[in-house]
């Protein structure tokens, strides 16, 4: 029987997925916690199904990307769309270090894809292969290899779009 203490020492062990899923999922820290408290709810309902038929961050991933894509679905769509529709203003980050202007530059272009391109860019920086990729999100290999080259272009002429380039 799964216990209140192994899935915690899995969440302490993992809480950088749930950083990162919402960092790429949501625009701003409120709204991250949200989605990172959100996350860890439907871990522990989902935590007495988990029956170690993949890996746990496998499985977390898998959790947190599909929490992520319906997150306020029913009580806040209206909200969430107009918070990613919003652009992040780079100018008022106050940003010291170059990697950090990039970063933020990347995550305002991450937040105009949608649900399932933040899903690859997500799984591809997690290195993840493209067949796992394929087999989270339900898709062929040669449609994930398809969607994921485009992601990509989407992201880099969006980068370019704030004046940057690679």
């Amino acid at each position: 029987m799964k216990t209140e203490q192994a899935f915690l020492k899995h969440i302490k062990a993992h809480q950088g997925i749930l950083i990162k899923v919402s960092k790429i999922y949501m625009d701003n820290a409120i709204d991250q916690e949200d989605l990172r408290q959100e996350i860890i709810y439907q871990l522990w309902k989902a935590y007495p199904k988990f029956k170690g038929e993949s890996s746990f961050t496998t499985w977390m991933y898998r959790v947190a990307v599909n929490t992520a894509i319906t997150f306020f679905k029913k009580e806040k769509k209206r909200h969430l769309f107009e918070r990613f529709s919003d652009k992040v203003n780079v100018k008022q980050v106050e940003m010291n270090e170059t990697i950090d202007e990039q970063l933020a530059v990347f995550y305002k272009a991450v937040h105009q894809l949608n649900k399932i391109e933040k899903a690859l860019i997500l799984y591809t920086i997690e290195g993840y292969a493209q067949k796992e990729i394929a087999q989270q999100l339900g898709l062929s290999e040669v449609n994930t290899r398809v969607k994921l080259k485009r992601t990509k272009d989407k992201i880099k002429a969006l980068i370019k779009k704030q004046g940057y380039e690679f």
